[in-house]
């Protein structure tokens, strides 16, 4: 495993951090249909934390694994009454299109951990 993604090409050398690979596909997922946000697990307690946007980050998991692919991590917290298979589904195609298309990094894997529900209003 790699701490961080990289290309090279005629131009140089491109590195990607772990944290900017998180925090993009964060930002994507929010935004997906069914999403309410990132979970913070503590497992200690075993109790789950919605995060803020500012911590979306902390919620996915990024592997960049040897070939310079990745796999994603989501531990999720949905809204009461969605398909969590329609979501999830949705969740996993959104974000690796558009990881892909970010970083020009193949994404390997993606899980989805639903930690909890919210009731949306």
């Amino acid at each position: 495993m790699q701490s961080q993604g990289q290309m090279e090409n005629e131009l140089g050398k491109i590195i990607i951090d772990k944290e900017v690979i998180a925090a993009y596909a964060g930002t994507i997922a929010v935004e997906c249909f069914g999403i309410v946000g990132m979970a913070a697990v503590n497992m200690k307690d075993g109790l789950v934390k919605l995060l803020k946007k500012d911590y979306l980050s902390h919620g996915i998991d990024v592997t960049v694994n040897d070939d310079n692919s990745v796999s994603l991590d989501f531990h999720c917290i949905v809204s009461y009454g969605v398909s969590i298979v329609t979501v999830a589904d949705n969740l996993k195609q959104t974000v690796r299109y558009k990881v892909e298309e970010f970083t020009g990094m193949a994404v390997k894997e993606i899980n989805v951990f639903i930690e909890g529900l919210r009731v949306i209003d």
